[in-house]
């Protein structure tokens, strides 16, 4: 009779283990299906970064891309190749992760594990620059936009017409003229006459760069709301990308490290 019960308290014993075993194997199996969603989200943001870079980089109807990739101020080429190399770099973690989660690599956990802490403090070290920046780059950004109004229909400057273009289509669409006002186009010594002003500052389809109308038929706004607001949200955007990702990222390493010393001590899956 003690055999018998020896033997139903081992086979007891056995089932518990294995409902143990069970509810690991579905914790570790939960685990993975919210990693593999996470990779998926860090895998969009990593996209997201580098379309961000390659259109600063490569739009030329982008004023803040073309007033900052030209001449001795390649702020915007500097900040492309930074979000190109982030935004490369999180697309191939997100592979590396992904790979030896659904492979069940350990080196390659391990591997993703620290490009995953590289890229974190690569971003905090980005977020804070643009925190420290965003001043600067807003007075140089209205330093340049000066320069441009001041250029502006200079015949032995005609490398830099993309520019006025660019401006003329902001006063056209957005009915407004210079950056503060109309009388700041006063300032432009390339006119034929004083009173002449750029032909987009008026509702007139001319296809010069200036035209003599009176003043009352003019846009007397001016476009700066217009052009810090732009500003603003491409700050705010830049901003909203890093902050995701740098989240997103914790969850990762997080994850990361669970459930590769889950491995290691049930040895679940195989050396």
């Amino acid at each position: 009779m003690k055999t018998i019960h020896k033997i139903n308290g081992l086979i007891h014993s056995s089932f518990e283990n294995s409902n143990e075993i069970q509810l690991l194997l579905k914790a570790v199996d939960l685990l993975l299906g919210k990693r593999k969603s996470i990779y998926l989200i860090y895998l969009a943001l990593g996209i997201m970064i580098l379309t961000f870079g390659l259109w600063l980089l490569f739009d030329r109807s982008n004023l803040f891309g073309v007033l900052f990739s030209s001449g001795e101020n390649q702020l915007v080429v500097r900040v492309s190749f930074m979000l190109l190399g982030v935004g490369s770099l999180i697309i191939f973690t997100s592979v590396v992760g992904f790979l030896g989660n659904v492979k069940k690599i350990r080196c390659l956990l391990v591997t993703y594990v620290c490009f995953q802490v590289l890229v974190f403090f690569t971003q905090i070290a980005i977020s804070a620059l643009i925190f420290l920046k965003k001043e600067v780059v807003y007075h140089q950004w209205n330093n340049r936009i000066d320069e441009v109004i001041s250029d502006y229909g200079n015949k032995s400057l005609a490398e830099k017409e993309p520019v006025w273009n660019i401006l003329n289509a902001v006063q056209q669409n957005m009915e407004c003229c210079g950056r503060y006002n109309v009388t700041q186009w006063e300032k432009n010594k390339n006119k034929e006459n004083h009173a002449q002003i750029p032909c987009s500052c008026t509702k007139s389809n001319l296809k010069k760069w200036f035209c003599d109308i009176p003043r009352n038929s003019t846009y007397t706004m001016g476009c700066e709301e217009y052009l810090d607001t732009w500003f603003e949200n491409n700050v705010l955007i830049l901003n909203g990308i890093s902050i995701s990702l740098l989240i997103t990222q914790v969850f990762v390493i997080t994850l990361s490290m669970k459930l590769f010393m889950n491995i290691r001590r049930n040895s679940i899956w195989p050396n």
